[in-house]
C-alpha cells in the first residue's frame, strides 16, 4: 500500500465513521460495507493487509487503550467466565473448525485445518463493547466482553504459532506444543507488568505532562515487541502493562490522566476506522487464487460452525455450572447477549494474511477468513442491537452509585477542613470548599478579586481536598465498594476542577 493510497484510506474512514456517528450508525459495520462496495471498483485491489502492520503496530494500542479503560477488580470478580470464554472457547473453536474444515475438504492436512481453526477463534469485542456500552448494557456482561477480547486474541496468536510450527516442523508433540503455550502465556504477563511498573515509576517521577503521555503511547510498542522476542504473548503483555497502569492511574497526575483520555480517545476512533474500512477492502486479495464460488459452501459451513459453537458453549456453561457446582445460573437473557458477541475482526484476517503462501490449502485459509470475519460481523453486528433492546436488560445503575460517591468524597473533604483552612481565611467563607465545581468557582473568584493576597491559601487548601477526595475514592474502590468506571468518571470531575484551579485549563465553569 502506497502513501497515497494510505492517506486515501484514512480520509476515507474518517468521513465514513464521522457519517455513522452523526446518523447513530455502528461505524464498524458501516466502514465493512463501505469498504466491500469500493473493492468492487477498478483500481481497489491494491488496499492488502500487511499482517506485521497490523499485528505490531495497530493491535497493540487498541488493546493497550482497551485495558487501560478496564478493571482489574471487576475482572478478577468475573475471571471464571472470561478465561473459559477467552481461552477455553478459543481453543474448543479451534479444534471444531478445524475438524469440520479437514471433513468437508479432506485434501486439507489436519495440522493446515488447524491452523485455519486458529485463525478465525478469536472473536474481536470492539463492535460488540461499543454496542453494548451505545445500549446501556449491565455492567457485569460488559466487564466479561471486555475481559475476553483482551484475552481471546493472546490465546488464538498463541495457538497459531503452535500451528505454524508444527506445520513447518519445528514443534512436534504435545508436550512441546504445551511448553509452547506455557511459555508464551508467562513470558508475555511477565513483560508487560515490569514494562508497567517501569512506566508508572517513570510517569510518577517526571513531572512533566507532555513527556508522560509520550511514554504513554510508546509502552504497548515496547511491551509488545519485548515479549515478541523473548518468545512471549506480545497481546498479553500489552494488556498486563494497561491493567497495571489503569489500576495505578490514580497515583498519576491529574493532567496526565486528562490528556491520557484525549489522547488515547482519539487514537481509538482512528485506528478502528482504519482498520474496518481494511476489512471490507481485503474482498480481492482474498480471491486471489480463488476460482468460482466452489469454496462458499464450505466457507458458510465453518461460519455456522463458529456461530453454533459459542451458543452451545455459552448455555452448556451455565447447565454444568448448575448440576456441578449448584450455583444459580445466569440470566438466560444474559447468556443469550454473549452468546451472540462472536464478531470476528482484524486479528483474524492479519492471521490468515501472515500465512506464508506456499502454505497448503492457503487459498482456502484466506478465503474462509474472510467470509468468516464478514459474515459475522454483518449478521451478528446488525442484529445484536435488536437483540439487546428486544430482551430488555437492566441499565447499569451508574447515577446512584455517582451521587454515592460524590457524597463520600464531600464528606471527607469536610471533615478536613478545620485542618487545612488557614487562620486567616474568615469562618464564613470555609464553606464554600464543599461546594460543586462551579459553585466553588465562582466564589473561589469573586474572594480573589476581594483580597487577591489569598489565592495562594484558596488554591492551596482546595488542591490538598482533592486529593482527599481522591484517596477516598481509591479506597472505596478497593473495599469493593465503588466500580472502577464509576470512580473514573467522579475521579476526572475533580481532575478537572484542579486544571481550573491551577489555570491549566483557563476556562471558567
Amino acid at each position: 500500500m502506497h502513501g497515497a493510497q494510505l492517506l486515501l484510506l484514512v480520509v476515507g474512514a474518517i468521513a465514513v465513521t464521522a457519517f455513522a456517528r452523526r446518523r447513530d450508525l455502528p461505524a464498524p459495520l458501516l466502514l465493512v460495507v463501505v469498504g466491500l462496495a469500493i473493492s468492487f471498483l477498478p483500481g481497489a485491489d491494491g488496499f492488502q493487509l500487511d499482517p506485521h502492520i497490523l499485528l505490531g503496530v495497530v493491535l497493540p494500542p487498541l488493546l493497550y487503550s482497551a485495558s487501560l479503560d478496564s478493571s482489574y477488580l471487576s475482572f478478577k470478580a468475573v475471571a471464571d467466565p472470561i478465561i473459559q470464554l477467552g481461552v477455553v472457547l478459543v481453543v474448543i473453536t479451534a479444534f471444531a473448525v478445524g475438524l469440520v474444515a479437514h471433513l468437508l475438504a479432506p485434501e486439507l492436512p489436519w495440522e493446515v485445518a488447524l491452523l485455519l481453526g486458529a485463525v478465525v477463534a478469536p472473536p474481536d469485542a470492539v463492535a460488540a463493547v461499543a454496542i453494548g456500552r451505545k445500549l446501556g448494557l449491565p455492567r457485569g456482561p460488559m466487564t466479561v466482553l471486555t475481559g475476553e477480547s483482551l484475552v481471546n486474541d493472546a490465546s488464538a496468536l498463541t495457538l497459531y504459532k503452535v500451528a505454524l510450527a508444527g506445520i513447518a516442523g519445528a514443534s512436534t508433540g504435545l508436550f512441546s506444543q504445551l511448553s509452547t503455550f506455557v511459555i508464551a502465556v508467562v513470558v508475555g504477563i511477565a513483560v508487560g507488568l515490569v514494562i508497567g511498573v517501569l512506566a508508572h515509576f517513570a510517569r510518577t517521577h517526571l513531572d512533566d505532562t507532555v513527556l508522560e503521555s509520550v511514554l504513554g503511547m510508546v509502552v504497548p510498542f515496547a511491551a509488545y515487541m519485548v515479549a515478541e522476542q523473548l518468545y512471549g504473548s506480545g497481546v498479553l503483555a500489552v494488556v498486563a502493562a494497561g491493567l497495571y497502569l489503569g489500576h495505578n492511574s490514580p497515583k498519576a497526575g491529574y493532567a496526565t490522566r486528562l490528556q491520557e483520555q484525549s489522547v488515547w480517545t482519539t487514537v481509538d476512533v482512528l485506528l478502528e476506522s482504519l482498520v474496518f474500512g481494511l476489512i471490507g477492502l481485503e474482498l480481492p486479495f482474498v480471491l486471489k487464487g480463488v476460482s468460482g464460488l466452489d469454496l462458499l459452501p464450505t466457507a458458510l459451513a465453518l461460519l455456522a460452525v463458529v456461530i453454533l459453537v459459542r451458543i452451545v458453549f455459552v448455555f452448556g456453561r451455565n447447565i454444568l455450572l448448575r448440576l456441578i457446582r449448584r450455583r444459580r445460573r445466569p440470566s438466560w437473557k444474559i447468556s443469550a447477549v454473549l452468546s451472540w458477541t462472536g464478531m470476528r475482526g482484524v486479528v483474524t484476517l492479519a492471521a490468515a494474511a501472515g500465512i506464508p503462501e506456499d502454505t497448503p490449502g492457503w487459498a482456502y485459509i484466506q478465503f474462509a477468513a474472510f467470509v468468516v470475519t464478514v459474515g459475522t460481523l454483518l449478521l451478528q453486528g446488525i442484529s445484536l442491537p435488536w437483540l439487546i433492546r428486544a430482551l430488555k436488560l437492566p441499565k447499569p445503575e451508574d447515577s446512584a452509585q455517582e451521587q454515592r460517591a460524590r457524597q463520600i468524597a464531600a464528606k471527607a473533604a469536610k471533615a478536613m477542613l478545620s485542618e487545612l483552612v488557614p487562620a486567616e481565611i474568615p469562618v464564613e467563607q470555609r464553606k464554600m470548599f464543599g461546594q460543586r465545581m462551579h459553585q466553588m468557582m465562582q466564589m473561589r473568584d469573586r474572594l480573589i478579586d476581594q483580597d487577591p493576597s489569598q489565592e495562594g491559601a484558596i488554591t492551596r487548601v482546595r488542591r490538598e481536598l482533592l486529593a482527599k477526595q481522591r484517596e477516598v475514592l481509591v479506597a472505596e474502590r478497593a473495599a469493593g465498594r465503588l466500580d472502577d468506571e464509576v470512580m473514573r468518571k467522579v475521579m476526572r470531575e475533580l481532575d478537572l476542577e484542579e486544571a481550573m484551579l491551577t489555570g491549566t485549563w483557563r476556562s471558567r465553569l
